[in-house]
């Protein structure tokens, strides 16, 4: 699929097979967030699973070499009524509930600047790999205000409460090894290599069965916020849901005959 010209601020590729690349693209503004992104990124998740029926994983990164995302666009922001913030922030509450939601695998390709609102675009994926120069911040209390985009709940899930308190309170940037080492960046690389090896463990993804991929994502996203009895139960029955399941027997089928599965989502 080629650049969807629909969108002004994103651009969305295929990438390989099954693939998608959604690049944040406002490079004049270090990708920050607009209200006119705000409104691409909640439109784009909100209809994933009808526009783009054939997608199984999904890489974000940000357009240039400098940049994940800048956070929100305080430029704009500066303009405007305390209503029209109120406005563009339920915008991002939504997307970012919409990703946590997202059947479908999200990766992060952090290339560079990932602050405020951006760090917590990428903690809203599934996992982040990040180019060695990238940088990380949640620089909301210099501001006056806090992260509102999830990321009093999902960094501390990334890092551990305490780590998170000083990173939020502090307001301090840290690099990717530093992410790396505390558990919120799965994997640093050299720039040139990103968008490759983020790719690489894209098409890994999908090639597995959707169904199975689903039902494991999700598996892990509900049962961690619960008991571990409960989870269990729950990710039993997200087990039970794969038995019956054209994909199923594609798998075991392809096992006994020594060759790669082809899934086709029943």
């Amino acid at each position: 699929m080629s650049a969807n010209l629909s969108y002004t601020t994103l651009d969305l590729r295929a990438a390989a097979d099954h693939v998608y690349i959604l690049t944040l693209s406002r490079v004049e503004a270090a990708n920050a967030i607009n209200t006119q992104m705000a409104r691409e990124l909640l439109g784009f998740f909100k209809q994933l699973d009808q526009e783009h029926s054939d997608l199984r994983c999904l890489v974000v990164t940000g357009a240039g070499n400098k940049a994940f995302c800048a956070g929100g666009d305080l430029k704009e922001r500066s303009t405007m009524s305390p209503e029209d913030w109120f406005a563009q922030h339920k915008l991002m509450e939504q997307t970012i509930v919409a990703m946590l939601e997202c059947p479908v695998p999200i990766l992060a390709a952090v290339n560079g600047a990932a602050f405020g609102g951006g760090c917590e675009l990428a903690l809203a994926c599934d996992f982040i790999y990040a180019a060695a120069t990238a940088k990380f911040a949640l620089t909301e209390t210099r501001l006056g205000i806090i992260p509102g985009a999830g990321g009093t709940q999902t960094l501390p899930r990334a890092v551990g409460t305490r780590r998170a308190i000083e990173l939020i309170c502090a307001a301090t940037p840290f690099g990717a090894d530093e992410a790396c080492a505390w558990g919120l960046v799965n994997r640093v690389m050299p720039p040139e290599r990103l968008l490759e090896n983020v790719l690489s463990t894209a098409s890994t993804i999908a090639a597995n069965a959707p169904l199975a991929v689903a039902q494991a994502k999700k598996s892990v996203r509900v049962g961690t916020q619960m008991d571990v009895h409960h989870g269990l139960q729950f990710a039993i029955e997200a087990y039970n849901r794969l038995v019956d399941t054209a994909d199923r027997q594609e798998g075991v089928r392809a096992f006994i005959e020594k060759r790669s599965p082809v899934f086709n989502g029943r």
